[in-house]
């Protein structure tokens, strides 16, 4: 019985600490004003300042360490800023649906916690065998906006622009993303922290390209790409089989872009 609530006692002084880092490094991973982040993104927090002062606590209780190396509490640092990210993305999401934000100052920032994603995610799940998902799970985060778009997108709400200006930088970047992302499979890179990237900027342009059905091929065939590495870890790589039905997909994926190009000359 001893040890049960000794081990009990562990892990909630572990989600404790996580959780409390997280009113100094959410405020600042947060890209929303200060007057968004008291109204939506404290009351959601699972552990609260107000909480803590009310706590009692006897005079025997025994104080429970969380780390007892330097080793360690970096771990627990890295695992409180992946979650501080993921919770920003989510109520950045919420904020731009709300009209909150501008729609150039939602592309910075989301872009911004997309990046820090995945150095995050990398550096705090890579040593413990665990997926984003898992750890969602474990600390009972409810961030659909946030999952859908770090996990499954990869990339902004695509905001097009008619601008012919705007347009031929899009397509000259989108024609770089291709072949940039198909040489490096041609070159054998299968690990998901080198295709990964590429596959994103690759998705990011193509959302930006005007006058293109909802179900276009090319967008189907990168995301759905994006959604099998997100579910995978940094560190692992695809298989023969795969690397060469990714270059298949990304061929036709730029054969269907070119004639899209042809199409609205």
């Amino acid at each position: 019985l001893s040890s049960t609530l000794a081990a009990r006692k562990q892990e909630q002084t572990t989600r404790t600490e996580l959780y409390s880092k997280l009113h100094s490094t959410v405020f600042l991973q947060s890209t929303v004003s200060p007057v968004l982040f008291r109204h939506y993104v404290v009351p959601s927090l699972p552990f609260t300042c107000t909480a803590t002062s009310n706590m009692t606590y006897d005079d025997d209780t025994e104080e429970v360490e969380l780390y007892s190396s330097s080793r360690e509490r970096q771990a627990y640092d890295d695992q409180a800023t992946l979650y501080a990210i993921i919770l920003a993305t989510e109520h950045l999401e919420r904020a731009y649906a709300r009209d909150a934000i501008t729609q150039q100052e939602y592309v910075q920032e989301c872009n911004k916690l997309i990046s820090q994603f995945r150095l995050a995610e990398k550096a705090a799940l890579s040593k413990l065998n665990m997926t984003t998902e898992k750890f969602m799970q474990l600390y009972q985060m409810d961030c659909p906006r946030a999952t859908e778009r770090l996990l499954n997108m990869g990339v902004p709400e695509p905001i097009r622009s008619g601008e012919s200006a705007d347009v031929a930088v899009t397509v000259a970047e989108t024609v770089q993303h291709f072949i940039t992302a198909m040489d490096a499979v041609k070159l054998e890179s299968r690990f998901v922290d080198e295709l990964q990237p590429l596959l994103s900027d690759l998705m990011d342009s193509l959302t930006r390209l005007p006058e293109t059905p909802n179900d276009w091929s090319p967008n189907h065939k990168v995301k759905k790409w994006l959604q099998k590495l997100n579910s995978m870890r940094a560190v692992d790589e695809i298989d023969e089989e795969d690397s060469r039905q990714l270059y298949l997909d990304l061929d036709s994926a730029y054969s269907e872009f070119t004639r899209y190009l042809k199409r609205n000359k």
